[in-house]
């Protein structure tokens, strides 16, 4: 079986435009968290948000036009990805038909998706864009990356809710070991703020309706009310590793364990003893060798829900035993907020820099203490460790929960 690295990456998110940028900020523990800009909240009961800043797509298309042929989602994309292969240095280092694209995107084209439907509403069917299509659907930020690199091997656009780019990043994983790729793009995409989403997630109690940031993402917090809505993308391009070594790339970690399950409990809820969670722990931790001691750091899901965070100290408690009391956790949501479907391919390259700076990211805004998540979840100020491997935790709607595992090079 082949061993897979990670040789670039690159990302938008709310505390970075970039990997150098989001490295300090993640340990400095800046909150990316604000009150909401891209749409009035009169009337809503959600005022704050994670937003990308200062996002410009004119740095990565040659024109406005050809930019506004894509949806937003798909401009973050491309933009984390053109970061993440220039650090690689991969393009024209790999055979096209052995280069893959596996990135993924919750939702899709929200903001394509609310615009269309007004017009069309208002302003009638002959008035709908013909791009409507292709700019809303949810592959096609796999599609723009793989024209814009001429990438031709395996293409996978995976769509699990939350755990999406985990799942992405886990099946590039499992692609490159067992031969069917040399290099791929992996990672996710979302970019969701918009009255629509915001209005059906507070809805259905997913989201907290705090009006001040520092006690809005607050994870492992007992006074934690829901998740706040974040977007970006996070790009990570894996290779093989002896292809990697061969034309001296460099090398951030190594991929070495994965897993993949499903609750089959509910469409929101997580299972009460988390049993899909803990298999999918396993999976990972045994695939890649990994035990639980303070030599590891676990990213954890984190999702500042009430339910969540005490199911997911249960699942690492169940799979750990008492280790997990050793072990490094933290919830970057605290800063970053839930980007959905791009959140599981931001959190592992907080990994993977935890791994490569030997500093575990904090749980920033933590106050109160719950006892039902009485873990090490690294409050508020970042932790010098002796960090050898990683897990990086994603749980999703529909019950889909994907682990990744990675090691220190």
């Amino acid at each position: 079986m082949n061993r897979v690295v990670i040789t670039g990456m690159g990302t938008i998110n709310p505390i970075g435009n970039n990997i150098e940028t989001f490295k300090k900020n993640l340990f400095e523990g800046v909150c990316g968290i604000g009150p909401i800009t891209k749409f009035d909240t009169t009337g809503f009961k959600v005022t704050l948000a994670a937003e990308v800043k200062d996002f410009d797509p004119l740095k990565y298309y040659d024109s406005l036009p050809e930019a506004r042929r894509a949806d937003l989602f798909t401009q973050y994309a491309i933009a984390a990805a053109v970061e993440a292969v220039d650090d690689s240095k991969i393009q024209g280092a790999v055979q096209p038909e052995r280069f893959g694209v596996y990135v993924g995107s919750g939702i899709g084209g929200m903001h394509t998706f609310t615009t269309e439907t007004l017009k069309l509403d208002q302003r009638g069917p002959s008035r709908v864009s013909p791009l409507f299509i292709p700019m809303m659907i949810s592959n096609m930020a796999a599609g723009a990356i793989s024209m814009r690199f001429g990438a031709k091997g395996p293409s996978l656009p995976v769509v699990t809710a939350c755990a999406t780019s985990t799942n992405t990043i886990g099946e590039a994983f499992r692609a490159i070991k067992h031969g069917y790729a040399d290099a791929i793009i992996a990672g996710g995409t979302e970019s969701t703020i918009t009255p629509l989403a915001t209005a059906g997630f507070d809805n259905c109690k997913a989201l907290s309706e705090a009006t001040d940031p520092s006690r809005a993402s607050i994870p492992f917090d007992k006074e934690r009310n829901g998740f706040v809505m974040g977007e970006g993308a996070t790009i990570l391009v894996l290779e093989e590793y002896e292809h990697a070594v061969s034309r001296g790339a460099h090398i951030y970690a190594e991929i070495c364990g994965y897993g993949n399950t499903s609750d089959a409990y509910h469409m929101t809820a997580p299972h009460p003893e988390a049993e899909g969670a803990v298999q999918a722990i396993l999976l990972a931790a045994q695939e890649g060798g990994i035990t639980a001691d303070a030599h590891l750091y676990i990213n954890a899901h984190g999702t500042s829900t009430p339910m969540n965070d005490k199911t997911e100290t249960i699942a690492i408690k169940k799979a750990f035993g008492d280790a997990a009391y050793a072990t490094h956790i933290s919830s970057t949501k605290s800063m970053t907020g839930h980007m959905l479907g791009a959140t599981g391919a931001t959190e592992a390259a907080a990994c993977v820099l935890a791994l490569v700076e030997q500093m575990v990211p904090p749980t920033i805004n933590y106050v109160e203490k719950d006892p039902d998540c009485d873990l090490d979840c690294t409050p508020n100020t970042a932790v010098s460790a002796p960090l050898q491997a990683a897990l990086s935790n994603s749980l999703g709607f529909g019950g889909h929960n994907a682990v990744i595992a990675l090691k220190k090079i």
